[in-house]
């Protein structure tokens, strides 16, 4: 299963509540790249542009897939790995996608509570000016999320919405 959506939708907690609920393997892509490139996701857009990250990041996925056929894994993807080349018709091939969908001003919220250094593209931005940032990226890529096989809906800004998310995964997964 394949969780995807913008940065901050919770498809790392979302993803790592449910594989241990489901008894199934986790996996970051985020993580991942670090393991694989020796840099974090950050300091490699830093040191060598969104462009490289990007190219880069587009052959982890495949990479894992084929050195690890698992069945019963949880990926997390990083929010923009859906909307790179045909990365999303990857996804479609590999297996099950989730789009975990949020509201622009959610997701905000949600951002200003981590640490905005660890997304270079985000640093330094007030709430508001994250809506703003936000608002017109989310909606370009809607067109490569809402090709997930399943969309859903958050329950809003709250406490346990990412249990909630994973819950939801969780009765879908058993459905």
């Amino acid at each position: 299963m394949y969780l995807i959506g913008y940065m901050g939708a919770g498809k790392t907690t979302v993803g790592r509540l449910l594989a241990e609920r489901l008894g199934w393997h986790f996996v970051d892509l985020d993580d991942a790249f670090r393991e694989i490139h020796g840099l974090s996701t950050a300091d490699y857009i830093r040191q060598y542009g969104i462009e490289a990250f990007r190219r880069k990041e587009k052959y982890v996925l495949e990479d894992l897939a084929d050195a690890a056929p698992f069945d019963n894994v949880v990926y997390a993807t990083g929010g923009g790995y859906p909307c790179w080349e045909d990365n999303m018709e990857c996804l479609q091939e590999l297996g099950t996608s989730v789009y975990l969908r949020w509201e622009v001003q959610d997701l905000a919220k949600r951002l200003m509570l981590t640490d905005l250094s660890e997304r270079p593209i985000l640093q330094g931005r007030t709430e508001e000016e994250l809506i703003e940032f936000i608002r017109p990226q989310l909606e370009a890529r809607e067109v490569f999320y809402t090709l997930a096989d399943h969309t859903l809906d958050a329950p809003g800004f709250r406490e346990d919405a990412d249990q909630i998310m994973a819950d939801q995964l969780f009765a879908l997964v058993r459905a």
